[in-house]
């Protein structure tokens, strides 16, 4: 028979304590607790997603509190094509052209659970983050937190940006007919081309992060990155022009222009962080010191205490000729030392 409720509960209530900084502050653990403990994230993390993504399936045609619904802010771009140059029924509407069966189902799930997922990414990152904080110290989560909130917004105004210039680039890019062609985009290939525009702005938006990162820990300096500044804009250009998935110069131009400009704000704080630790090396008398000289800390060993004098042994009594006396060897025995 399986475990009554009451047995299941306090188990888990005893999981929840070895997982809790409360219950557990060093965050010891041992294998078995670590495997339980990942399951029930992993399970928790796949069940917000599930429901994210149910709720972007509804949100598809949904307005909620007068918000326009997911379906009219995914073909926005498309909509703002002028009407004489896109596939329209008798001139009215903005639809987008279905070739395949089910392909308009497959879409809406793919929106939905992308939609779904970005909405309850605060959820389930933090499912990942109560599995991960208990081996970190203080410092750490605090590093990690600040991390994972900077390269959260980077990654939202990044896909923002990427929104804002579908519908530039799309009408550069059918403007070429001249009028002698008319734009009829598939409702796949247009929905993969915005989902990747919008994949590739937010995760680019995350390089000057980095590079904030590597100069906080020591990896990269201010000068190196000064010295650097030429071949990484150029780096950068060619980068944009690369990654965007669309042939139009709009996108590009935009994503090399905010990399850049990222970047340098990357260049001014990895600045004012190495000058603040050049000011701590200072005041601490370790900024003069080269390479092959040691650091003015104390070697002088220090004296250790004398340690007590440990209790004689309590003589055990001897099962055949009984307790010995005063510690001598009873008669008809020979004592032998433990070497022999």
């Amino acid at each position: 028979m399986g475990a009554s409720p009451v047995r299941w509960w306090s188990q888990r209530r005893e999981r929840r304590k070895v997982t809790s900084r409360r219950g557990n502050p060093d965050g010891t653990m041992s294998l078995k607790d670590h495997l339980y403990d990942l399951r029930r994230r992993l399970g928790l993390a796949l069940l917000i997603i599930a429901a994210g993504a149910v709720f972007g399936w509804f949100w598809w045609s949904w307005r909620i509190f007068g918000l326009p619904n997911l379906g009219d802010i995914v073909i926005a771009p498309y909509c703002g094509i002028p009407v004489g140059q896109r596939l329209t029924q008798g001139g009215e509407g903005c639809q987008l052209l279905q070739t395949q069966p089910f392909e308009i189902f497959m879409i809406r799930l793919k929106v939905g659970a992308g939609a779904g997922m970005a909405l309850t990414a605060p959820l389930w990152l933090y499912q990942v983050w109560r599995f991960i904080a208990p081996g970190l110290y203080a410092k750490e989560r605090r590093f990690a937190v600040v991390f994972v909130a900077c390269a959260s917004a980077l990654f939202v105004t990044g896909a923002a940006l990427a929104f804002y210039v579908v519908p530039q680039g799309l009408s550069v890019l059918v403007s070429f007919g001249d009028e002698k062609f008319i734009t009829a985009l598939t409702a796949g290939e247009y929905i993969s081309f915005v989902l990747t525009l919008l994949l590739i702005f937010g995760v680019s938006f995350e390089l000057p992060l980095i590079v904030v990162m590597l100069n906080q820990v020591g990896i990269l300096t201010y000068d190196k990155l000064r010295r650097w500044r030429r071949g990484i804009t150029f780096g950068l250009v060619i980068f944009a022009a690369v990654a965007t998935p669309g042939t139009d110069p709009i996108s590009m131009v935009a994503l090399a222009i905010a990399l850049v400009l990222l970047f340098e704000l990357a260049i001014q704080i990895a600045r004012v962080h190495d000058r603040r630790v050049e000011r701590r090396r200072k005041a601490e008398g370790l900024a003069d010191l080269s390479d092959d000289e040691a650091a003015p800390f104390e070697y002088t060993p220090s004296v250790a205490e004398e340690p007590e004098p440990l209790p004689d042994p309590v003589p055990t009594p001897d099962p055949v000729t009984g307790p010995p006396d005063d510690g001598q060897p009873p008669p008809g025995r020979v004592r032998y030392d433990d070497a022999t």
